[in-house]
């Protein structure tokens, strides 16, 4: 799948191009020269096509050198969906341990907020499908849920360990990232923010989807100082203003979801970096460049503890 196609012009004043292709394991660009442009006519984003290359190694990237013209794949002749990368695991196991945790809220007016949304079908199968990310951490079909899993198990275990309330940094778990299901999109050429999600992130549209759906419960059903407390979760959740939170957290448990959702980012971002073709080409035990998400270098092990 063309992800992005991006015409450019040398230095001398000759057309050329960039192609980015990917697939569910990954993506690659090749530079198309002014005498192979030919070679893409009609090519664009979201396009499918077939492609005989090399791969080569410049300055230590990755990159594609076209040996022949590419050939366009009709839309009906592919399905989309097995050009996008996957999360690994089981999402039905997810979502067992979601509706487990669920389950176990004592607080009914806890459970009614969390409900108002994992109790909807709709929701449900948007959440699913979403990515945690357009690029970044959890940029996969099922990223979504699974980031919210690991930011769960996180803050629960520390705020068991901290003397915090375990149910109520459960819902400000579930329900911190619900704007991402209308910030991000999917499509033929990969995962986009959406138009609100560029104009609000998905820091605001989470406050305002949690707001409209507060609305619908009958009165009295939450204290107003509750409802505060349940925005305050999704508006304090990236820690420092500088990082896109409206406020600093103010509570044990915000701060607790905070930092449980740094260690899900950035597990994922060194995971993920370990296993990327581009910091380790080749047998590098160090990578051969700095990772863009850790703005470090990183270290491959090569022995076992087992």
């Amino acid at each position: 799948m063309v992800r992005a196609r991006s015409d450019k012009t040398t230095r001398n004043g000759d057309p050329y191009a960039v192609i980015t292709l990917g697939n569910a394991t990954g993506q690659l660009a090749a530079n198309v020269w002014k005498e192979q442009l030919p070679w893409i006519e009609g090519v664009k984003a979201g396009s499918i096509v077939q492609v005989i290359g090399a791969i080569e190694l410049y300055q230590g990237r990755r990159q594609l050198k076209l040996t022949a013209p590419l050939r366009l794949v009709a839309g009906g002749a592919a399905n989309l969906a097995e050009f996008l990368p996957h999360i690994a695991g089981d999402v039905a196991a997810l979502w067992h341990t979601v509706d487990g945790w669920r389950t176990a809220i004592k607080a009914k007016s806890l459970r009614k907020a969390v409900d108002l949304f994992f109790a909807d079908d709709a929701f449900r199968t948007l959440f699913e499908k979403s990515p945690g990310a357009p690029r970044g951490h959890h940029a996969q079909v099922g990223g979504l849920i699974q980031h919210v899993v690991e930011v769960g198990t996180i803050a629960r275990a520390a705020a068991d360990t901290m003397e915090g309330d375990v149910d109520l940094v459960t819902v400000g778990a579930l329900l911190h990232d619900i704007g991402k299901v209308e910030a991000y999109s999917t499509g033929a050429a990969g995962f986009d923010h959406t138009t609100a999600g560029r104009l609000l992130g998905h820091v605001a549209i989470g406050a305002l989807m949690l707001e409209r759906r507060l609305r619908t419960l009958p009165d009295g059903t939450l204290t107003t100082a509750q409802e505060l407390e349940l925005h305050h979760f999704i508006l304090s959740h990236h820690g420092q203003l500088q990082f896109g939170a409206a406020v600093q957290p103010m509570t044990l448990e915000a701060d607790l979801l905070h930092w449980a959702d740094q260690a899900s980012a950035k597990g994922n971002d060194f995971a993920e970096a370990v296993r990327d073709p581009d910091l380790f080409p080749g047998d590098e035990e160090f990578s051969v460049r700095k990772s863009w998400r850790l703005d470090r270098n990183v270290w491959k092990r090569s022995h076992s503890w087992a």
